[in-house]
């Protein structure tokens, strides 16, 4: 979207990996071990690049270790479920630092939730700032949110942004846009029926002829419903029947039904699983559909998913959002690097 090319990618989840191939360009390469068996030179024999060529090194070490919604430093140090595998994933921020020493990019971006820069995750966060800091580069940290830049979705996340230092330019991130969407402009076929009954002669409650039904936008195209995204069946759903759009429910913490009119919030990637308690539609009593996630986790609309609804629903819980991802890109394509082309 901002118009890098991607050369490499490592994904160690096998349903991820599926989706990212799907969709990936051929000359990108796409690592499937565990990050720790892959050597600096293996990216750069696979991209046939030398040391210091790479103009982006783009990383997401994964990050539920350090999330407010976990149990956090109870995890810390251990192998546990991570998705469809087992990993110890706390410590992994410091394998994406061996990759930027032994590659030496000219700038990298590494991601994470915010959860990062709170409470005892804090002494983690101070050991990774100078662990790449060490390698050689200039580092900012700010922490950024998807709905500001872009998306329709509530999202934070900590955005760390390099520059090496011979290149003697600040690291720079993109400034929050003065605008959000909202559910209802990123999801446009959503329609809520108000009936009006006064009918065209009428005064007060008196009508003498029925008005038709006045729609709030059209049906673009009939959309497929998965057969998961039912939550009628559940106890979700009879709590659902007593939410106004954009209220939470106090009974499951997670049910929410979003408001037409503001951003979601944050999509997280277990939800998408039968009666979990999730983000719903401000409608009709479902989750979202995938093709309506797509568009609230600001994916585009072709974007090719494979696996189960919850699967397809987790890839996209995880993902840094590729608009707001594209934001932070274009600032570093913009502000740093045509800027090393021009000296």
């Amino acid at each position: 979207m901002a118009g890098f090319r991607l050369l490499w990618a490592s994904e160690f989840i096998d349903a991820a990996r599926e989706s990212y191939k799907a969709n990936c360009a051929p000359y990108t390469v796409v690592d499937g071990r565990d990050i720790r068996n892959v050597k600096p030179e293996d990216i750069l024999k696979a991209t046939g690049l030398g040391v210091g060529d790479i103009d982006l090194f783009d990383g997401s070490p994964p990050c539920a270790s350090f999330s407010t919604a976990g149990k956090r430093e109870a995890g810390w140090g251990k192998v546990k479920k991570y998705s469809d595998k087992a990993q110890r994933t706390d410590d992994l921020f410091f394998e994406f630092t061996r990759l930027i020493r032994g590659t030496q990019p000219k700038t990298f971006v590494a991601e994470n939730v915010a959860g990062l820069i709170k409470g005892t995750a804090k002494g983690y966060f101070l050991e990774i700032l100078k662990e790449l800091k060490s390698c050689g580069y200039q580092v900012a940290c700010k922490v950024l949110d998807a709905q500001w830049l872009g998306v329709p979705q509530a999202r934070q996340r900590t955005i760390f942004v390099g520059v090496r230092n011979d290149l003697k330019i600040a690291p720079k991130h993109p400034t929050p846009l003065p605008y959000r969407y909202t559910v209802r402009e990123a999801l446009p076929w959503i329609a809520k029926a108000v009936h009006d009954t006064s009918g065209q002669f009428s005064v007060g409650d008196i009508t003498n002829r029925p008005s038709c039904t006045v729609t709030t936008a059209q049906h673009l195209f009939v959309q497929n419903v998965e057969p998961e995204a039912d939550i009628s069946r559940y106890c979700t759903g009879k709590e659902w029947d007593k939410l106004q759009p954009g209220e939470q429910s106090e009974k499951y913490f997670n049910l929410v039904k979003a408001h037409p009119d503001k951003p979601v919030p944050t999509i997280c990637a277990s939800h998408g699983s039968g009666g979990i308690a999730s983000v719903t539609h401000p409608f009709e009593k479902r989750k979202f559909t995938i093709a309506e996630l797509k568009r609230i986790c600001g994916f585009p609309d072709d974007f090719v998913l494979t696996g189960t609804y919850a699967q397809q629903w987790e890839r996209l819980g995880r993902a840094v959002p590729p608009v707001m991802m594209a934001q932070i890109a274009a600032t570093v394509r913009d502000k740093i690097l045509e800027k090393t082309c021009a000296a």
